[in-house]
């Protein structure tokens, strides 16, 4: 029979069987059959456990009554007694006590007892369910109680329950039940007594007889029939002398728990005890081992939880059922009480822990074990915990129920404010920065035209090296270090620097927002978060700043450590420099920001941007870098920010249009992006502006404006960028109030409200530079009164006693600085305040500008009018003395006098560009600084103002010579490149000030109070006799070891430059010399052919190591010491050992001698350099050449390995540097730059940079991964022989022929700041036609044109991509044409800047340019031995003048354009048509080169000169020689007609000048005087004197009868290659190597600028001989100070006063 087949035969049974009379009737007469028993089903109402009657309702208006209906009463477990027709009972229809009729009674789920009134015996059963009939008239007792174990304690229970469930009754049933395939799963075991025992005593008080699941059987059915069929088999149990005792059916009706089976209990007589039979299908039970549900456990062990916890208050209450109703709503996925739908819906919500994150409870942080197991809450929070981290459910009911878990977990364990996961986290972050961007307009904006930046390893310099380096993409730069895998324990760092308004702030916002937008919701991801220190820092909870800062972005602090151990972030940590003058006042926790910050306790790679030249070099290393101990673990990256490119420019121009069409930043909402860029190339210098992003935004905010207040061409400053972009900003901003105000019919005056707008941002500019901080903030009393207390705690906590009698005073000290704090900012928060119109707000209290530089702005404006709008205090006209008299009474009250401005450049350019600003109102400014400077002489309170004043003078690069400036008092002025030559500085407090680079020649310093002054600069070190072969510093760079040719080694202390040491044993020149790593000894080698080991502190030799055949060229130390390798001449390579100087090893296989060696930093190779041009690797165990690298093709001077040894450094004597990879032996980069042979090359310790020295007396730094030259020092006056970093790379040390030692500082961030002027040599200068402008070009392929009345710089011009080789203004002074070694020649516009005409012709470089004498015609010559003509309108090339065979080395148009004369070094001179390109005349004569060829004033006669050492003058007619001027007895440099044409005026490289007569070509004069070559001469307009210029760097006057010298002219550092008279004959310029022009001047031309120009003052000044009027740009030398007077000054250290002497001061 199959199982199918028997349960339809049960079924059959059933139905037959449906009603059984089993009663025993007993009445008074018939005893025992007055009762009748029923099974049977409820006929009408519900029944529940317990007793229930059923009967009549007597109450007419029921329902029940009128159907006349019997209705069931339940009267539950109880004893009651009635008679059946006269009692009442309470109607379930009708609700009143109106069933009177009682016909039926029956007990459902109990142990019950009837007794009827007559019956001997009462009945008492325990059958789940019993009938009974009742009889009208008999009275009933009824006793009704729930089913109960009858054991005598629990082990007889345990042992009762045990054998009834192994008995044959019991046996007989499972049997039965197995018959239908079902399947029967008995526990293995009887549960445990500690298990039990708690179980009774939480649920049933101790009464252990009430407990049945003692003895329990599962039954497991595969579907509802199957279950159907199992109830109804156990319903028949009697079969087998068991009794249904219970019948409880949670099936189809939910259990408390929400569990779904069928319970039925059977009683066993035999044993007097309950087991029971839980049925339920198998895809429902969580029954290990048979289940199909994931985590079965799950909710078995919530329930052991919260099933006997009992709640101490209402919030466990609450708690506890939460948990209930979190078990039930898991119950109804597992038991499908809910449908397959919304189980879906919920499982959709799943994400697993490995993406999300779950975070532990905070309430768990820090306990134990025992802590928990004592806490339910606790311990319910770690369960819960430990189950969302371990359960990965993969099917659809295991996901359901993970959510509906992690729901209770985040809802009522975490807590609803708090994060549950490390996605909540990520979710509530990228919520802030959203809700961040979304209130903060401008930046939304600025993001709406975001074009990629460009960055680069080093800071950008306008030169022409960073225009060749374009850099990287700083996004993908930033993305890429940022995933860079790293050790685990490797923290990140990486500092950004830029310029103000480079796009710093905006790159941050950008890289958050794309992070974000490319979110992998992973958790092992970093998190981004910005923050900006302004806004953020608080000096006194610096450690904190990170977590304030999470809390203020919605992440609660409870969280904060739990977030912090499972989270990694990228900090991005913005505007350090904004909060660089806080910080650095409180270092009480050291000076690094990383352990400042608490940074190491994140896991987080961290970004930190910082304003270049804001913070100097040597703090951000400090600072942002830290030391070697501080950042052992943690990689720094500096990346520099740069400016645009032409294409980002044009990129964001076309994003700014469209973005100006949406959001309306000006009116003309018509201009496209071409009008744009057209209109910004007619304003040259906004060009170099709009590389800065911000910048860019303002301007072409503004530019329609600007085209309307300034014509086209005009020089535009920032500050008047600034000035209309602000009043526009503002003026937007009343167009909004006014209109707004309109609507409620409100009238306001537009001009007083701008007026009233204009001053609130004066003085909350100046305010925010005053007090620091560029963040206002509008704070209550209390808000402040608390942050002034975390001070005062931190001031406490570090007060080690009288801690209590100080409380009392420090709660004073909070009063008083709460008020004084919320005093700063209350003024501009005050009403309806301004704030909310105009600035940006930054926070819930916070504002700031726009932007800082606008701040910046505002505080230099409000500094300018203050101190512009003093006017004196009388109606009656002043002299000047007393003009400056009442001026001094009022400098102290001056703004400018209450804050030194150093480390605010901003606002010093701002006030300086004012200087030459044309509106009336600036016409003083400049006036007045050098009033405040004078102030001080007498006024000690004006100090502050006239270091401000003297350092604004000087950055507008105002040259300050020849000034008396006795007694002022300017401590820390900034007076960097200034220009002071002959400024008298007597009895001046110079105290602190900056001179680096400072021009000091012929100052007065007399007594004079310099305390803590800076030079920049290092005395050398000078003692040794002969050239200077090695320099090195010691291990702990304390000390210098150097050797010489002189044959001995000096060992020199670097603080005081005194010589320690001297050393001597070597009998010819010592080569190198080298410390070991520990710095106990140093090792010697020698052209005497050996090697010497010396020790440091005794100075006696321990070693004498002999071997090598011929010059011993290097010898080096072992990383371990243990070792020495050496390299001669001899062409060997050889290995010794310390301790005994015994060789272990020689090396063959270079094929010249070898130059250079050294051994890897593992100690596993050798590199050598031979002058063979090969370096080679050699295996240092076998000694066998590993690698041979080729690349040079001359002698290879040295090779280095890098730090990590993964590189390899070399020089040659063919100029360049190559670095080569040793794994592959291939070349990777190649610099160049060095004009000589480089003689030494190293990395710097960190291996980021290369270090060279060269015989062009220059030492050159470079960045390793562009090949960027970095820095370039000068000084040495020979070949520089080596050249060293420090070993904290703050210094390099250098040696040179020129026998001295130098320490460079090359931290400086100022050597990195622009220069107004030219950055290499300058080649030639020429006045305009009316004298009022000159143009200079040199090296650095610039042209650059300045004023002549103020020196100030006034159009730079670029585009030639090689130097410029000539440049000229045309005739009427609008153009200027230039030639260049790029073959080009072009064609400027001079108002504009633009390039007019690119004129492309040339196959080699251009020599010279000229223009037609009616600026029609340009005329080149070049190399390509030819001479162009164009026409300068259109470009074209009119003609090719050919004929000449050799360069061409000067060309000039007859003084009516009608012929060209030209000069060559074919030693011929030619005169060419210039309408048929026609060749006129050839003069021939001279024996060498021509170098020049000039008509005579009449153009009648020509004069030459040349290398032959000769002069001639030729007829222009007939082409023949009239003079042999013959004299000279080397090449001649240059000659010139005197202006009558009468004299002609030559010099030569014999350092001679000669004056010859024309007529007769007699020598009339000899003059000498010059030491060395001479350059140029020229004679002076009268024709009396005679003006030279010459390589020893010196101009002399001549007087030109006599011969005698009238003045020399001094101050240029390098050759002087040309000088050049004004038109009118008052002025001279000259130009140098020294990368400086010069313009000179009768002393009565030296301006003085100390007066107001609406002064009623006049100032005489005596006629002098010339002197300097002004230099522009800044001398290659350095610090220059000769003829400089030093007696009586104090302050200086020894080792400054040997660097003043050194550089030609005076004591």
């Amino acid at each position: 029979m199959t199982s199918e087949d028997k349960v339809d035969q049960l079924e059959i049974i059933e139905q037959k069987e449906q009603v059984i009379d089993i009663a025993i009737e007993r009445g008074p007469l018939e005893r025992g059959r007055s009762l009748q028993k029923e099974i049977e089903k409820t006929e009408i109402g519900e029944t529940r456990p317990g007793i229930n009657l059923q009967g009549y309702c007597v109450n007419e208006a029921c329902l029940a009554s009128k159907g006349k209906l019997p209705v069931w009463v339940n009267v539950g477990f109880t004893n009651i007694s009635f008679i059946s027709d006269t009692t009442s009972f309470s109607c379930p229809d009708c609700r009143k006590s109106t069933v009177g009729y009682i016909v039926k009674a029956m007990f459902y789920n109990s142990e019950h007892y009837i007794c009827a009134s007559g019956d001997l015996q009462p009945v008492k059963d325990n059958n789940y369910q019993c009938s009974y009939s009742i009889k009208a008239g008999l009275s009933y007792e009824l006793k009704a109680n729930k089913i109960r174990q009858h054991a005598q304690s629990l082990e007889d229970l345990r042992e009762r329950s045990e054998h009834a469930m192994k008995s044959i009754e019991i046996t007989n049933l499972v049997t039965e039940l197995q018959k239908y395939e079902i399947t029967v799963v008995k526990p293995p075991s009887l549960k445990g007594n500690e298990r039990l025992l708690e179980k009774i005593q939480a649920d049933y008080g101790g009464d252990f007889n009430q407990i049945f699941d003692i003895g329990r059987f599962t039954i497991l059915c595969d579907n509802p029939i199957k279950l159907q069929t199992a109830v109804a088999v156990i319903k028949k149990a009697e079969q087998f002398n068991l009794i249904v005792s219970e019948d409880k059916d949670f099936f189809d009706r939910q259990s408390k728990t929400h569990h779904r089976f069928h319970n039925i209990k059977l009683y066993v007589p035999k044993h007097d005890v309950y087991v029971e039979m839980q049925a339920t299908l198998k895809n429902f039970t969580t029954l290990e081992g048979y289940t199909t549900i994931e985590n079965p456990k799950l909710s078995h062990l919530l329930y052991e939880l919260i099933r006997a916890w009992k709640p101490n208050d209402s919030e466990e209450e609450e708690f506890k059922q939460a948990s209930e109703e979190t078990l039930t709503g898991i119950n109804d996925i597992v038991c499908e009480w809910i449908d397959e739908r919304e189980i879906k819906k919920i499982a959709n919500r799943y994400k697993p822990h490995s993406d999300i994150g779950v975070l532990q409870a905070p309430q768990l942080k820090g306990k134990t074990e025992e802590q928990i197991n004592a806490d339910i809450s606790l311990k319910l929070a770690k369960f819960v915990y430990d189950q969302l981290c371990k359960f990965t459910p993969e099917k659809l009911k295991g996901k359901a129920n993970y959510v509906i878990l992690f729901e209770y977990y985040k809802r009522h364990i975490i807590g609803e404010t708090n994060p549950a996961s490390c996605a909540d986290v990520v979710s509530i972050l990228q919520k802030s920065a959203k809700q961040e961007l979304e209130e903060d307009e401008a930046m939304l904006q600025a993001l709406e035209t975001y074009v990629p930046l460009q960055a680069n390893n080093f800071p950008y310099i306008d030169s022409d090296d960073n225009k060749k380096n374009n850099g990287y993409d700083c996004h993908q730069h930033v993305i890429d270090f940022l995933e860079e895998k790293k050790d685990a324990e490797q923290k990140v760092v990486m500092v950004l620097q830029g310029k103000s308004g480079s796009g710093k702030s905006l790159f941050c916002r950008h890289l958050e927002e794309s992070w974000w937008k490319n979110y992998v919701n992973d958790s092992t991801k970093f998190v981004p978060v910005y923050i900006s220190l302004p806004k953020f820092y608080n000096v006194a909870n610096e450690k904190e700043m990170i977590g304030q800062a999470l809390q203020m972005k919605h992440i609660s602090k409870e969280i904060l450590d739990i977030v912090r151990e499972n989270i990694s972030f990228v900090f991005i940590l913005d505007g350090f420099d904004e909060i660089f003058d806080a910080y650095s006042k409180n270092q009480s926790n050291g000076y690094y920001f990383y352990n400042r910050f608490n940074l190491a306790q994140w896991n987080a790679k961290v970004i930190v941007t910082c304003r270049s030249h804001v913070i100097n070099e040597d703090d951000i290393k400090q600072v942002l870098v830290g030391s070697s101990q501080e950042n052992s673990s943690i990689t720094t990256s500096m990346a520099y920010l740069w400016p645009f490119s032409k294409e980002q420019m044009y990129g964001y121009i076309d994003k700014f249009v469209k973005m100006n069409k949406k959001n309306k930043l000006n009116t003309d909402l018509n201009w496209t992006t071409q009008k744009y860029e057209e209109t910004l190339k007619y304003y040259p210098n906004l060009q170099k502006m709009v590389e800065e992003p911000f910048l860019l935004q303002l301007i072409l905010t503004v530019l329609p404006s600007l085209l309307k207040r300034h014509p086209s061409g005009t020089k535009i400053s920032r500050a008047q960028v600034y000035e209309a972009f602000n009043e526009q900003w503002i003026d937007i901003h009343i167009h909004n109030l006014a209109a707004k105000l309109a609507e409620l019919r409100i009238q306001i005056n537009i001009r007083k409200i701008k007026f009233t707008f204009q001053k609130y941002c004066q003085d909350l500019g100046f305010e925010m530079f005053f007090q620091g901080n560029p963040i206002a903030t509008e704070r209550d009393i209390e808000q402040v009164r608390q942050e002034t207390w975390d001070v005062i705690k931190t001031e406490l906590a570090n007060e080690n006693k009288h801690v209590d009698e100080k409380i009392e005073t420090k709660a004073k000290k909070v009063d008083k600085l709460a008020s004084k704090a919320t005093d700063v900012w209350k003024k501009y928060f005050k009403g309806d305040s301004v704030a909310k119109y105009i600035l940006r707000r930054i926070g819930e209290n916070k504002y700031q500008f726009l932007h800082r530089s606008c701040q910046e702005y505002y505080a230099a404006h409000q500094i300018v009018l203050d101190i512009v709008s003093w006017k004196p205090n009388t109606d009656t006209d002043l002299n000047n003395e007393e003009y400056q008299k009442q001026f001094e009474m009022h400098a102290h009250k001056l703004l400018i006098n209450r804050k030194l401005l150093n480390e605010e450049p901003g606002i010093i350019n701002f006030i300086g560009e004012r200087i030459y600003d044309t509106q009336p109102i600036f016409a003083n400014l400049k006036s007045r600084l050098f009033r405040i400077v004078e102030a001080s002489k007498t006024k000690e309170d004006v100090s502050i103002a006239a270091a401000n004043a003297v350092t604004i003078l000087n950055a507008a690069n105002v040259n300050l010579h020849y000034q008396n400036w006795d007694n002022v008092k300017i401590p820390h002025a900034i007076l960097d490149r200034a220009f002071l030559e002959g400024t008298s500085f007597k009895n001046a407090n110079l105290d602190r000030v900056s001179l680096f680079q400072a021009f000091l020649n012929k100052g007065n310093f007399t007594n004079a109070s310099m305390n803590e002054i800076y030079f920049g600069e290092y005395a050398y070190f000078k003692g040794h006799t002969d050239i200077i072969n090695a320099v090195q510093y010691s291990p702990d760079g304390s000390k210098i070891v150097s050797c010489s040719k002189d044959k001995t080694i000096r060992v020199w202390d670097v603080a005081s430059g005194q010589q320690l040491q001297l050393l001597e044993g070597h009998s010819d020149s010592v080569s190198t010399v080298q410390y070991s790593r520990d710095g106990t000894k140093f090792v010697s080698c020698s052209a005497d052919k050996t090697i010497r080991i010396w020790d440091i502190l005794s100075g006696q030799q321990l070693q004498l190591l002999t071997g090598h055949s011929d010059i011993v060229n290097e010898a080096q130390f072992s990383p371990d010491g243990a070792k020495i390798v050496s390299c001669s001449e001899d062409r060997t390579i050889r290995l010794w050992e310390v301790s005994s100087g015994k060789q272990i090893q020689s090396i063959e296989g270079h094929t010249d001698g070898v130059t250079a060696v050294q051994f890897s930093p593992d100690s596993t190779k050798i590199v050598s350099s031979s002058s063979d041009t090969t370096i080679r690797i050699w295996d240092l165990s076998s000694g066998r050449q590993i690698q041979v690298l080729r690349g040079h093709s001359q002698r290879v001077n040295g090779a280095r390995f890098s730090p990590d040894g993964t590189k390899i450094v070399s020089c040659s004597w063919e100029k360049i540097i190559i670095i080569w990879d040793v794994a592959s032996g291939q070349q990777i980069q190649l610099l160049e730059g060095h004009t000589s042979f480089v003689t030494f090359v190293q990395f710097s310790p960190d291996g980021s940079k290369i270090l060279s020295c060269s015989e062009d007396y220059t030492i050159r730094i470079w960045d390793l991964s562009s090949g960027r030259q970095l820095q370039l020092m000068e000084g040495h006056t020979f070949r520089i022989s080596m050249t060293q970093f420090s070993p904290d790379s703050f210094d390099i040390v250098s040696c040179s022929f020129d026998r001295t030692i130098r320490i460079w500082d090359v931290s400086l961030a100022r050597r990195l700041q622009p220069i107004e002027g030219h950055s290499e040599w300058v080649n030639g200068a020429q006045f305009s036609s009316n004298g009022s402008e000159i143009v200079s070009y040199g090296g650095d392929d610039t042209i650059r044109i300045w004023d002549v009345a103020s020196g100030r710089q006034v159009q730079l011009m670029e585009g030639h991509s090689g130097q410029i080789t000539g440049a000229q203004f045309s005739p009427d002074g609008s153009k200027i044409a230039s030639g260049s070694e790029d073959f080009t020649a072009r064609i400027w516009d001079v108002p504009s800047g633009r390039e007019i005409q690119l004129l492309e012709g040339h196959s080699n470089q251009i020599n010279g340019v000229q223009f037609s004498p009616d600026g029609t015609k340009l005329l080149s010559y070049s190399w390509d031995k030819t001479i162009r003509i164009w026409d300068v309108a259109s470009g074209r090339q009119l003609q090719a003048l050919k004929g000449h065979s050799d360069v061409i080395s000067g060309a000039h148009f007859s003084s009516n354009g009608t012929k060209i004369l030209s000069s060559s070094w074919d030693n011929s001179i030619r005169i060419w048509s210039v309408s048929s390109g026609r060749k006129l005349q050839v003069m021939t004569g001279h024996s060498m080169q021509v170098s020049r060829a000039l008509y005579s004033p009449d153009g009648t006669k020509i004069v030459s000169c040349s290398k032959d050492s000769t002069a001639r003058i030729w007829d222009v007619a007939s082409g023949q020689q009239l003079q042999l001027l013959k004299g000279h007895s080397d090449a001649v440099t240059d000659v010139q007609f005197s202006s009558d044409g009468s004299k002609i005026v030559s010099c030569s490289w014999d350092c001679s000048i000669r004056i010859w007569d024309v007529s007769s070509g007699q020598q009339s004069q000899i003059i000498t005087g010059h030491s060395t070559i001479i350059n140029r001469v020229t004679f002076s307009p009268s024709g009396t004197q005679v003006i030279s210029c010459s390589k020893d760097n010196t101009i002399c006057v001549w007087d030109v009868s006599s011969g005698n010298k009238l003045q020399l002219l001094d101050g240029h550092s390098n050759n002087i290659t040309g000088i050049l008279f004004s038109p009118d004959g008052t002025k001279l310029v000259s130009w140098s190597l020294d990368k400086t022009i010069r313009l000179w001047g009768s002393s009565s031309e030296v301006s003085d600028s100390k007066l107001d120009v609406l002064d009623n003052s006049v100032v005489k000044v005596d006629i002098g001989p010339l002197r300097c009027i002004w230099q522009a740009g800044v001398q290659g030398c350095g610090l220059s100070m000769n003829g400089s007077a030093w007696t009586n000054v104090s302050g200086l250290t020894s080792s400054q006063k040997l660097l003043v002497e050194q550089r030609g001061g005076k004591f």
